[in-house]
């Protein structure tokens, strides 16, 4: 039976695949990759890989497409076929790496006005004040915690477009038209320099594409997987 190895973003937990959950179980057995327990892009590579079936597609959002880019070039043999959504292989500077230890989390904004609600730059825009996706990202970060996210924020992330040019397996980069924290060009670009991708887009959609078009993302992931015979 086919296994889906799925790696979440920066202070994502399993709640991240929920509403994807009814229709990707059906493409395989589900493995959520534990992404908590390291501050390296190799560390979390390896730990996934102890707990992964022998042979496996990998899906990789955000932080997790960083993940999984190192993953699949540690074990290539592993990995049948990948997919980035919403992700990218640019390097980070300095100063974001100083902003995510310093407490900053991808998203946050201060609220407009003495209690009004905050709103979130991961969302579309005219998203950013929906309650229950912004209770659904915070419900997230509480869970993990202070450690997992120093953890995660320590990250050092190196730009990594020309590793994925050793990656032969099918491949499938997925952008999100209207994302905020991941420019359209780097994700794009991240197609462009795999040697055996497929390039979709999410329309009306910000960063945080399995909250909100978890549908429209499934059947892209099935559609990819059916094409290629993965």
């Amino acid at each position: 039976m086919r296994s889906l190895v799925l790696l979440p973003g920066f202070m994502c937990d399993a709640d991240l695949w929920t509403d994807m959950v009814p229709d990707i179980e059906a493409l395989g057995s589900l493995l959520f990759g534990n992404v908590y327990e390291d501050d390296s892009l190799e560390g979390m590579a390896r730990r996934v890989l102890a707990e992964a079936p022998e042979r496996f597609v990998l899906v990789g959002f955000s932080m997790g497409g960083f993940v999984a880019r190192v993953l699949t070039l540690m074990a290539p043999e592993r990995v049948t076929g990948v997919a980035f959504v919403a992700s990218s292989a640019r390097g980070y500077s300095d100063e974001e790496r100083a902003r995510r230890q310093s407490g900053y989390r991808p998203g946050d904004r201060p609220p407009r006005a003495a209690g009004a609600a905050s709103n979130a730059l991961g969302l579309h825009p005219d998203r950013d004040t929906d309650p229950v996706l912004l209770d659904r990202l915070r419900g997230m970060q509480r869970r993990l915690g202070p450690e997992v996210r120093k953890r995660q924020a320590a990250l050092v992330r190196r730009d990594g477009y020309a590793d994925l040019e050793r990656i032969d397996c099918p491949s499938l980069v997925v952008a999100c038209r209207q994302d905020r924290l991941r420019t359209f060009a780097e994700t794009e670009r991240m197609a462009q320099a795999l040697p055996n991708s497929s390039f979709s887009i999410l329309e009306d959609c910000g960063h945080m594409a399995p909250l909100e078009k978890p549908r429209e993302l499934s059947g892209l992931l099935g559609a990819w997987i059916e094409r290629t015979g993965l």
